[in-house]
């Protein structure tokens, strides 16, 4: 039927364009035109054909669907009479205007082509949809970088259907369109008003920048091709690597052109297969989806009763009688089901209670080793503190360890030179015996005998240093024995009722402790006790004081000294009811600055504990006192 339309058009068509190119009279037709015009003759028969090229189009393509035609320009005219050019592969078939209501051909014009495609000058009529921008200027990859006047003053993109302002800058026409629908439109580039019937189309610069090469819009998925701005569109109907979506219309995923034989053949979940068992072609989704499977007649299904015991297999139209058929032992085979069940549940619940009686005793239980387990970790921090605590005395004994060892070393050789010098004395003076014997016989031996003499004066001279220079090390021996490097001194004195007869007849009326330091670097201390009272104590009470001393690292310690002091007398009993004060140093103090001389004044308690307290408790035990002194050094800075 549409086959015998179109060919009825189309001998219309040929015979007017016959008669108006051989002046026969006919329908519509009016006689020859006058001489004077037979440009608008050539025109109209021009316009004739291009209308004949069309319906010839639209009749192959009615014919063949998947005919595409050549790019043909088709003339035709906007609304104000210029002549336009459209390609024809540009203008979808299903968009294209049927014979009937085919508007009539206006007066031809004499005015040049114009770029833009016709009628409304806002529109995109003529061009494929995505290839203008939304707003703004075109966005393409451009091989050389565009000119300045080819760019839109209000975006700086390459301009898109542009509009020349009278003061001569150019824009988008969305851009312009911008910047009129605002109050005073002024142009952005010299501030110059703008007035809407004095902006025009800049066909020129349109016509140069269409010209202009750029890289395919598909370059970022691997296409290498290069063309001008206006075969962009053409190019995209061909280019594998454009984005398009699925042919079939209900899958909504993209993919390049050259993907679309293996994403129908494959991936797209709409494709078209075929049920494995009847072989009917569907949808691939509605072979999943529906119920087909379950409704096809030559399934092969398993009895929906297969779980309670039932083995039967065969086709979906079999089904159906063995399910009546064997209705009744399909219900049997529930009922036996259910019943185990039923005990299955009832052995359960037994169980359960059974279990529900041991909670109580086990939450008990719980409890219980979480006490332990709570106490066990707090033994664990304290064990733990205390290891540390062993590890830093470990560390600093074994420091005052190698220094002991370095001094016995010492005290082994002059020990050793000790023993040569008293083997030697012996002999000289075993010698002077028998010299002395042999000078009573003669006078000879008169002169060696004065040479030993001096000899022998001269190794008691020298032994005599040795002893000095032995003693002093056996006290600093005795002082690295019992020196300590925590800020705590623990003092020992022995012989206490003879010192105090000594103190009491002011032999000696106070003795000093070894020193020991608040740390291997710290500050140098020692104590200082009257046993007979000093001062306001004298006689009646037990005096102690602290002193500072002058170290070898007090150029790097704070002064004056601020740590605090404590000072106990220590009970030697099983209730260990120690006796002590404590005090903090007063910074204005001459005593607790940086020592000058080898010790500072002695500061502390005249009045620390009485005689009569002292000497009924149990103070004193094997005639030996313990006096503590304790240095805060919690808040003293490394040096």
């Amino acid at each position: 039927m549409k086959l015998k339309i179109l060919g009825k058009i189309t001998h219309r068509i040929l015979k007017l364009n016959f008669n108006i190119m051989f002046n026969i009279p006919g329908e519509g037709i009016s006689p020859r035109p006058p001489p004077s015009a037979p440009l608008s003759m050539c025109r109209q028969g021009s316009e004739i054909l291009s209308l004949l090229s069309i319906f010839i189009h639209l009749f192959l393509h009615y014919c063949h669907p998947h005919f595409v035609p050549p790019q043909v320009m088709s003339a035709g005219r906007s609304a104000d009479g210029r002549e336009v050019q459209i390609p024809l592969q540009q203008v979808a078939p299903s968009m294209a205007t049927p014979l009937s209501v085919v508007p009539p051909i206006p007066p031809p014009s004499h005015r040049p082509v114009n770029p833009w495609p016709p009628n409304d000058p806002n529109s995109s009529q003529g061009v494929p949809a995505g290839f203008l921008p939304l707003h703004g200027g075109f966005r393409d990859h451009f091989i050389e970088t565009p000119e300045a006047k080819y760019c839109c003053e209000a975006c700086r993109l390459v301009l898109c259907q542009p509009r020349q302002t009278e003061c001569g800058h150019r824009f988008c026409q969305s851009c312009i369109n911008d910047i009129l629908s605002h109050s005073n439109p002024v142009c952005p580039a010299d501030m110059e008003p703008l007035f809407k019937d004095k902006i025009f189309r800049d066909v020129c610069c349109h016509r140069e920048i269409m010209a202009l090469k750029v890289f395919c819009r598909s370059e970022a998925n691997g296409c290498q091709e290069q063309m001008s701005l206006q075969q962009i569109p053409d190019h995209l109907n061909v280019c594998p690597f454009f984005e398009v979506p699925c042919p079939l219309g209900k899958c909504k995923e993209r993919m390049m052109r050259k993907e679309i034989p293996d994403h129908l053949n494959w991936k797209c979940k709409h494709r078209e297969t075929g049920c494995e068992f009847c072989l009917t072609k569907m949808p691939l989704t509605d072979l999943q989806l529906s119920n087909h499977q379950h409704d096809c007649p030559k399934a092969q299904v398993t009895c929906q009763f297969h779980r309670y015991g039932c083995t039967f297999k065969g086709l979906n139209q079999e089904m159906r009688q063995h399910e009546s058929t064997f209705a009744a032992e399909h219900l049997r085979m529930m009922a036996n089901r259910n019943s185990t069940l039923e005990k299955k549940v009832e052995d359960v619940k037994g169980e359960l209670l059974e279990r529900y009686k041991v909670l109580p005793a086990l939450n008990s239980r719980l409890s219980e080793l979480e006490n332990q387990n709570d106490e066990l970790r707090e033994k664990n921090r304290q064990m733990e503190q205390k290891l540390a605590t062993m590890q830093k005395l470990m560390s600093s004994h074994s420091e005052k360890l190698l220094e002991v060892e370095l001094e016995l070393r010492s005290l082994r050789l002059l020990r050793e030179e000790v023993e040569n010098l008293r083997g030697t004395l012996d002999n000289v003076w075993t010698r002077l015996n028998a010299l002395e014997q042999g000078g009573r016989g003669g006078t000879g031996s008169t002169h060696t005998l004065a040479s030993l003499e001096t000899q022998l004066k001269r190794q008691d001279d020298m032994l005599s240093v040795h002893e000095i220079r032995l003693a002093d090390m056996d006290l600093r021996f005795q002082v690295l024995e019992t020196a300590s490097y925590n800020g705590t001194l623990i003092w020992k004195i022995r012989d206490y009722k003879r010192r105090k007869q000594e103190a009491v007849a002011a032999k000696t009326l106070s003795l000093y402790s070894q020193p020991f330091y608040t740390g291997y670097f710290g500050y140098k201390m020692c104590a200082r006790v009257y046993l007979n009272g000093d001062g306001m104590g004298k006689g009646t009470h037990l005096s102690l004081f602290f002193v500072v001393m002058r170290g070898e690292y007090d150029a790097l310690l704070p002064w004056p000294f601020k740590q605090k002091v404590t000072l106990m007398l220590m009970d030697q009993g099983p209730t260990r009811k120690h006796l002590g004060d404590a005090f903090k140093p007063d910074p204005n103090s001459s005593s607790f600055r940086r020592p000058v001389a080898e010790m500072n004044i002695a500061s502390g308690c005249p009045l620390f504990v009485s005689q009569s307290v002292l000497e009924t408790g149990s103070y004193i035990k094997d005639d030996t006192i313990f006096i503590k002194v304790t240095v805060d050094t919690s808040d003293l800075p490394e040096p």
